[in-house]
């Protein structure tokens, strides 16, 4: 067997792979043998069929099979004992492949087709200066929070006569009649101050007429009326809204009750905490926040700053050719870009990760698996009543897609780990910010 890597350049070569009769005949015979005990032929007893009959019938398939499997084995062996940094997978010479004389040649040749990652360099030290713009969290945000937290675990009541803040429902119609709708809610507080006055003192059984494009803009129909944008910018003219009845939400009282709704039994006792905590928790949101698009100035760093270089013509060749025809020239053309620079931030990733030994332990996987487990079942104020269950709960999640759950959590936790620890060697310039400047950047911000 000959096992040979011809460099056309530092990122595209050929590995060609000979075969000779022993090295693939030993297997071919122990093929047949088998088949001959396990085949079912007419006018045989069962595994008294004569090798002769099944190298007859079946021995060019079996010869495929044997040296297929030695194929795959040799290569991935190769590729593991030389360190080659391969991209995609090695893509077959068919033309060759399809050419060989199976039955008279004693020697096989092929051939594979492989993209190489160049080795790069990339710089990792307090002399990388990033910003980072934590968000301050004004005393107006928390006052909004509470409101909305209290409203969301208000009580809900149906007053006879509508006041601001107040939802009406009913039926909705055009003029026409072409356009009907049961049971729509209209949330006056959504609306401008003008048609927040429209709708007070309004009472169920009123009928109101009004010229719905005024009232309320696209986006508000669409999702009043949940139909999408352009059904919403078609309707226009007189409509005709019949009160069924009114909705009100009396806030919730700042008392334990509450309190342990919201963050769990007994986290909070008082008002003062309670309040404390719904601004630490702001504070943490919009650190994620943060945190975020910190690693978007990260990535955009290092992929601007380290040269790579990739074998975009053999990309474009193994992404046709690996996906069965959903990739096409055209979508390449469209997202061949986007594709190469999610391929440099994985390479640059994987390198950082390989040099400073990020690991990530099953252990690890778990506890993140349960935080999703606990969040997804209603957060702190339920988790007391999981905690006997929550072992199993989260395993059984974790094993479940043939552990795809597993692989993507572990992926996540690594990736964090990755951008924590260039965190941590870079320099980072704080400059505190309000939530609309941090809105401004980000949509400001450019890849």
């Amino acid at each position: 067997m000959e096992i040979t890597l011809d460099k056309k350049s530092t990122t595209e070569g050929l590995i060609k792979i000979r075969l000779g009769q022993p090295d693939y005949q030993p297997g071919v015979e122990e093929k047949v043998r088998t088949y001959a005990r396990k085949a079912n032929l007419k006018g045989f007893r069962q595994g008294k069929v004569p090798t002769g009959v099944i190298r007859q019938m079946f021995g060019k398939s079996i010869l495929v099979e044997e040296v297929n499997q030695i194929l795959s084995n040799k290569l991935s062996d190769y590729i593991k004992e030389n360190k080659l940094r391969i991209i995609g997978e090695p893509l077959p010479n068919l033309e060759k492949a399809n050419a060989l004389d199976w039955e008279g040649a004693a020697d096989l040749e092929f051939e594979y087709q492989v993209g190489l990652v160049d080795d790069f360099t990339y710089e990792l030290s307090p002399k990388i200066k990033l910003p980072y713009y934590p968000i301050e969290v004004s005393d107006a945000v928390v006052e909004e929070t509470l409101a909305d937290i209290r409203k969301r675990f208000g009580k809900v009541t149906h007053p006879e006569i509508s006041e601001t803040g107040d939802s009406l429902i009913g039926d909705l119609r055009s003029a026409d009649e072409t356009f009907q709708r049961e049971n729509v809610i209209i949330k006056t507080e959504t609306l401008s101050k003008k048609y927040q006055d429209f709708f007070l003192n309004r009472k169920p059984q009123d009928e109101i007429t009004l010229e719905i494009e005024k009232v309320f803009d696209t986006d508000a129909l669409s999702k009043m009326l949940n139909i999408s944008a352009e059904e919403a910018k078609q309707l226009s003219g007189k409509f005709t809204f019949n009160v069924v009845s009114i909705g009100r939400v009396e806030l919730a009282e700042l008392n334990t009750t509450l309190f342990d709704r919201v963050f769990g039994k007994d986290t909070v006792t008082t008002a003062e905490e309670f309040i404390a905590k719904v601004k630490e928790t702001i504070q943490q949101n919009y650190k994620r926040e943060s945190d975020h698009f910190l690693d978007h100035e990260i990535e955009d760093h290092f992929i601007r700053t380290t040269k790579i270089n990739l074998p975009e013509a053999f990309l474009k060749t193994w992404l046709v050719h690996s996906s069965k025809g959903e990739i096409t020239e055209e979508v390449i053309s469209r997202e061949f870009d986007g594709y190469l620079r999610t391929l440099k931030w994985d390479l640059i990733k994987n390198r950082i990760a390989e040099d400073l030994a990020v690991t990530v332990d099953t252990e690890e996987v778990r506890a993140r698996a349960k935080e999703l487990i606990i969040s997804q079942f209603g957060g702190p104020s339920v988790a007391g009543q999981l905690m006997d269950k929550i072992d199993a709960i989260a395993d059984n999640y974790l094993s479940h897609e043939n552990g795809q759950h597993f692989m993507r959590l572990y992926n996540q936790l690594r990736n964090e780990k990755i951008l924590s620890l260039i965190r941590e060697k870079v320099t980072l310039t704080e400059k505190k910010v309000t939530l609309d400047e941090f809105r401004k950047i980000v949509e400001e911000h450019k890849h």
